[in-house]
């Protein structure tokens, strides 16, 4: 008998490119049988707590701006103390995180060790990056993070950045977070 396990992929986006980093990471959790993924922009204002609660995992993602995530990020993420950090409601729930900026590397690992403290006040369980940082603009994890997926997108519209080998690792993230969640959760007898 199989059990459905839902991944939510909360995110912010300030121009778009986030977003279809986002939808990488979705794409990604849809390839493992039993996965259903759930897309939760933030920039509609408060965080629908009860969809975060009934998920097994939760993917953060964010722009890098001055070097850490964006404000409606960080609101979500201050307003959750009250809605789960105080119960622990997510405590062994499976984490990760994603980010882009337009410079290459940008102060993005910042963002996501902000994203991991906060999982790991959360009680959570982060999964990171498996893959060795590729040697060429066409490989996955070009950009070398370990802890999550990193993107960098140009000046120039979404349509046209992040390139398809950053959005590759977005996707790459989402269904090893989907693997580690599957297996979690048979480990738990869930």
């Amino acid at each position: 008998m199989s059990t459905q396990m839902i991944v939510t992929v909360l995110y912010d986006s300030g121009y778009g490119h986030t977003a279809k980093q986002a939808q990488a990471v979705a794409d990604g959790v849809r390839r493992v049988p039993e996965a259903e993924v759930e897309l939760i922009a933030v920039a509609g204002g408060d965080a629908p707590w009860d969809k975060l609660a009934a998920s097994d995992a939760i993917i953060f993602g964010s722009p890098t701006y001055n070097g850490t995530v964006s404000a409606r990020l960080k609101k979500v993420m201050e307003d959750s103390t009250r809605t789960a950090w105080i119960s622990q409601s997510w405590r062994n729930k499976i984490a990760a995180g994603f980010t882009n900026s337009g410079a290459m590397h940008g102060d993005k690992l910042n963002s996501l060790v902000t994203m991991a403290l906060f999982a790991a006040q959360h009680g959570m369980i982060w999964v990171g990056l498996d893959i060795f940082p590729g040697k060429s603009p066409q490989e996955k994890n070009r950009v070398g993070g370990w802890l999550g997926a990193m993107a960098q997108s140009h000046d120039e519209s979404p349509e046209l950045s992040p390139i398809s080998s950053d959005l590759d690792t977005a996707a790459y993230l989402g269904q090893r977070v989907a693997e580690v969640t599957k297996q979690f959760m048979a480990g738990a007898g869930q």
